[in-house]
């Protein structure tokens, strides 16, 4: 990745960054417990836009990701309409007239076929969406855009502490593009995708035939490796709109621009990850564990998202604790080819088992730094030239706490 990555707020900043899309937003009291909160947001392109979507890979689908999916086939989009606080997950016929009544409002709102607005939602599974205060809440959202993205990223939060946002500028054939987004996540989050819901925009003119796979592979190295608890939602998508407003030329396969634009592209997804994360439910640090010396990436990946996912790791992160043999464990359990009289361990940069055997004294050295907000694992299987990287973070009370309360 070569390009500073901004994450900005305001005019220029997250998921209206890109030229030609605006937000929206509406307190709809989608939880109906009549609190005052932002709850819906809708993302707008002013000219119809080149659209792709990543979605959950549970079999238990809301009835706003079936609705999507069909959608998105289509391969183009006006809209996005997204509500927190109300899943609309586990409810039957009814809920996906629901979803489909949300894509006809937020149509006629901003006057495009329903087919091109994609639908969203986030919160507690099994209610029925209380659509006589959503379809006014769209209204509102409507007549309220303009180029200001914060509000709308505040929109989407439900257990999150602080909304999420990133965007980068990037240039092409003299013209200055712009990649923004925004996501929530906060618990549920684990691949395969995407884990939370993010929204992507671009004012770069993108191969209609290329922005899927586009998608999915910046997803794969972004989304589908971070963890929080182990758990996939039901809710679980990811959109790309790419309006070309910027005014550059289409972006292809396989050329130079177009690994511009997927480095930009992987900056974003990588940064709203990252920020995903570090709010994990209850978390109190973060952890990345890079696994290398293995035999191919695939192994690599298996064994650092194993890591990442132990309970009995995460614990001990959160105590600071240098339990490096609980790491050890994770990494023989996931399956992956492992020459342990070759294998190597280290935690922040100390390293704690070499060879088969413990470093004598490491584990003293080693523990005041396991305090700080962030730890980093390495570990060398002895076996290849492959690597991959994976986030997770630690697993606090605070974590049983907000879980044992959220739907009451």
């Amino acid at each position: 990745m070569t390009e500073p990555l901004v994450n900005s707020t305001g005019e220029h900043g997250g998921v209206v960054a890109a030229k030609g899309f605006l937000a929206g937003v509406a307190d709809t009291d989608a939880r109906g417990d009549g609190a005052s909160r932002l709850d819906l947001a809708l993302i707008v392109s002013e000219v119809p836009a080149v659209a792709a979507g990543v979605f959950t890979t549970n079999v238990v689908k809301a009835a706003p990701v079936v609705i999507s999916q069909l959608h998105v086939k289509r391969g183009q989009a006006r809209a996005i309409v997204v509500n927190s606080g109300n899943a609309n997950a586990c409810t039957g016929a009814r809920g996906l007239g629901d979803a489909l009544r949300m894509a006809q409002a937020t149509a006629d709102a901003v006057d495009c076929p329903p087919g091109e607005v994609l639908v969203a939602s986030t919160g507690v599974i099994g209610r029925v969406m209380p659509v006589e205060r959503i379809l006014p809440g769209i209204a509102r959202a409507a007549a309220s855009l303009q180029r200001a993205g914060d509000r709308a990223a505040e929109a989407i939060m439900t257990t999150d502490t602080y909304s999420k946002q990133a965007s980068v500028a990037f240039e092409l054939s003299g013209v200055e593009h712009w990649v923004g987004g925004m996501a929530k996540g906060s618990g549920m989050i684990h691949p395969d995708m995407a884990t939370m819901l993010a929204f992507v925009t671009t004012d770069a003119r993108l191969d209609p035939d290329w922005a899927r796979p586009l998608l999915r592979e910046s997803v794969r190295r972004s989304f589908n490796r971070i963890s929080v608890d182990g758990d996939t939602s039901t809710n679980d998508c990811c959109f790309l709109l790419a309006n070309g407003a910027a005014g550059g030329p289409e972006i292809r396969p396989g050329t130079a621009a177009a690994e511009r634009f997927q480095d930009a592209l992987d900056q974003i997804l990588w940064s709203l990850a990252e920020q995903i994360v570090g709010d994990g439910e209850g978390a109190t640090r973060t952890f990345s564990v890079r696994v290398w010396g293995a035999a191919d990436e695939v192994q690599a990946l298996r064994a650092a998202r194993t890591v990442t996912s132990s309970p009995l790791v995460k614990t001990a992160i959160h105590g600071g604790d240098p339990n490096w043999g609980r790491i050890l464990m994770a990494v023989g359990r996931s399956g992956v080819e492992l020459a342990l009289d070759r294998c190597r361990l280290a935690m922040q940069g100390e390293e704690l088992f070499a060879l088969g055997q413990v470093v004598e004294g490491a584990v003293t050295r080693v523990a005041p730094r396991l305090l700080q907000p962030r730890v980093a694992i390495d570990i060398n299987l002895g076996v290849g030239e492959a690597e991959a990287l994976a986030l997770g973070c630690d697993l606090s009370s605070d974590y049983v706490r907000i879980n044992a309360d959220y739907s009451t």
